[in-house]
């Protein structure tokens, strides 16, 4: 049994603890790994902000018309000690999310750097077998390795696919190595990129159609936003996505496929900006209400009717 987080849980402080524990589906893993960052720090406070931040959300969401974590449940694993290697921090991690997948619950984990997803993307294929990363980013992160440390965070997708077992599908490119150009090249089968540059032309059943019919890992580089509306990460760049752009992509996804984990990576929250850490809790929200709400296609469309008709009888 995990120890879980009372004191500033997820969205709801008072429903918490070991009863809680078995009725919930989601386990939000705080893991604000700072181990290799290159440019902008501060990733290891990450976890904290997103977490006081969603104590200010509204947990009625417009979009399903009802409270929906109260559908799925969700507890939030205790702050505890992360090895300071990525590579010993990346093991840790997989053990972690294998014993939540073991207990049938879905994991996401509030980082910390990117090259912490490798280790809970290495659970969910030792589980599931053949999974595909439905990977938000800035960058490709396909280097071999970056300033000496192979498990860098500008290496997290190169890691993630020493595992044979998984295929990448990532969603707003715009910076890249000329490094990483021979992999991608000779991994055109494994890894299929929709550029930033092409925004404007992307199809979403183009995407749907790349992650193939393998269950998806969804990891969410928080600089895969544009860095106009979410400044607080190491290396912000413009060109980006949307909230609602990404949320519209995540939403389809969850209607077709089964999303089995997620991640959201490189939030690193600047004192007195908390929109930022406001908007990065909103995002954790949406991924969990789209990956574990059951029959998500019907249920949105009843609720379009809903408040299409002025039916404010509401779930809550």
């Amino acid at each position: 049994m995990f120890s879980l987080e009372k004191k500033t849980p997820f969205l709801n402080p008072e429903e918490t603890g070991e009863m809680f524990w078995e009725k919930s589906q989601a386990v939000v893993v705080p893991f604000g790994l700072e181990a290799s960052v290159s440019y902008g720090g501060g990733t290891k406070n990450g976890p904290e902000a997103i977490l006081k931040a969603s104590h200010q959300l509204e947990l009625f969401d417009e979009e399903f018309w009802q409270e929906p974590y109260l559908n799925y449940g969700i507890v939030t694993l205790k702050k505890f000690g992360i090895k300071k290697s990525p590579k010993k921090a990346v093991a840790q991690l997989q053990k972690i999310t294998a014993e939540i997948l073991n207990a049938n619950k879905f994991p996401l984990i509030l980082g910390g750097e990117h090259s912490l997803t490798p280790g809970a993307v290495y659970a969910c294929a030792e589980k599931f077998g053949k999974i595909t990363i439905l990977h938000f980013d800035a960058h490709a992160d396909l280097r071999d390795g970056y300033e000496g440390e192979k498990f860098s965070h500008a290496a997290a997708m190169r890691r993630c696919l020493d595992d044979p077992r998984v295929n990448i599908v990532s969603v707003g490119i715009r910076s890249i190595s000329a490094g990483e150009i021979p992999f991608l090249e000779a991994n055109s089968k494994r890894v299929k990129i929709f550029w930033g540059k092409d925004k404007g032309s992307w199809q979403i059943p183009e995407i749907l159609k790349a992650l193939g019919n393998n269950q998806i890992y969804l990891s969410f580089d928080i600089d895969g936003l544009d860095s106009s509306i979410i400044p607080a990460t190491g290396t912000p760049v413009p060109g980006g996505l949307l909230f609602d752009e990404a949320t519209a992509i995540i939403c389809e996804v969850a209607k077709e496929k089964k999303i089995i984990g997620a991640d959201i990576v490189e939030f690193a929250p600047i004192k007195n900006l908390h929109a930022c850490n406001f908007m990065t809790a909103t995002l954790t929200y949406k991924i969990l209400s789209y990956a574990l709400s059951k029959d998500l296609r019907n249920k949105l469309l009843k609720a379009a009717k809903a408040r299409e008709a002025g039916n404010y009888k509401i779930k809550i």
